[in-house]
């Protein structure tokens, strides 16, 4: 149904580019580390061992949160996610919408808001659609491809392989990128170790666990002035379980019948 596939590629198309922004972040030279200047056992290593060993640990991560925003798109994912494929959070796209999404199993419940539904449903078929599901569920499996294309944002082990992928080497021509090491600092209240990169114009700065396992918790992008973020915490903390009450939900079905329905009365 061509009018179900354009809110699911609007919503993919954020989940990639989250996906994109945290991939390999390089395996250049690095300069060597000094004192310890408050960078605990990560002192004695090189940026790129300290790197290593961060997408490591995310890899090892059973379970997460992920946050991303950036200043050239109004759109943000705030996703708690296990490698079970259990998720729940927000994906929102400035002024086209928000979806609120549960995941357990197979099962899968979208709440979209009005914005959502008259910027990604063209026409009339959008307005119906805003006004019957208003403040409700719509509630399918896997198996219903909207949902199985929506549900792409709750895979964690596909994050997890994208951002420990091995980096391909650089063009002819163009230098292998150095990572360095910055100095600590804090991240919502976990002092983190900064490792940076700069290529062709991107500066990308890893920011690194120093207490513990060394857990990435921030990755920025920035080039031609503009910066996107992707926010990692909550590593191995239970995904929440409460999905959406019966008398807040709609069958899937039934959306795809309005859909249906505003398309046979256009034919008329």
């Amino acid at each position: 149904m061509a009018s179900r596939r354009r809110p699911a590629t609007a919503i993919t198309v954020l989940i990639c580019g989250a996906a994109l922004l945290a991939g390999p972040f390089g395996t250049g030279a690095a300069a060597a580390a000094g004192r310890d200047g408050g960078e605990g056992d990560l002192a004695g290593k090189t940026a790129r061992q300290i790197n290593d060993t961060a997408l490591r640990a995310l890899a090892s991560a059973h379970s997460l949160r992920i946050r991303t925003y950036a200043t050239a798109d109004p759109g943000r994912i705030d996703l708690t996610l296990d490698r079970a494929g259990n998720c729940t959070g927000t994906i929102s796209k400035g002024s086209y919408g928000r979806v609120d999404l549960v995941k357990r199993g197979k099962n899968v419940w979208m709440r979209p808001n009005t914005a959502y539904w008259k910027t990604q449903v063209p026409g009339k078929e959008g307005d119906a659609a805003a006004r019957q599901f208003y403040g409700r569920y719509l509630h399918g499996t896997t198996s219903d491809s909207f949902l199985r294309s929506l549900a792409t944002a709750c895979d964690l082990t596909a994050f997890q392989k994208s951002a420990a992928a091995p980096t391909a080497p650089p063009a002819p021509g163009h230098p292998v990128p150095h990572l360095t090491k910055g100095k600590p600092t804090v991240q919502e209240g976990t002092r983190v170790l900064p490792v940076i990169k700069k290529t062709d114009g991107v500066v990308q700065t890893l920011y690194v666990t120093i207490s513990g396992k060394h857990y990435p918790r921030k990755l920025t992008a920035e080039a031609n002035h503009q910066t996107g973020t992707v926010l990692l915490s909550n590593y191995n903390k239970p995904v929440p379980t409460k999905t959406p009450p019966a008398k807040k939900t709609v069958d899937i079905s039934v959306l795809e019948n309005l859909v249906q329905g505003a398309q046979g009365a256009e034919a008329v």
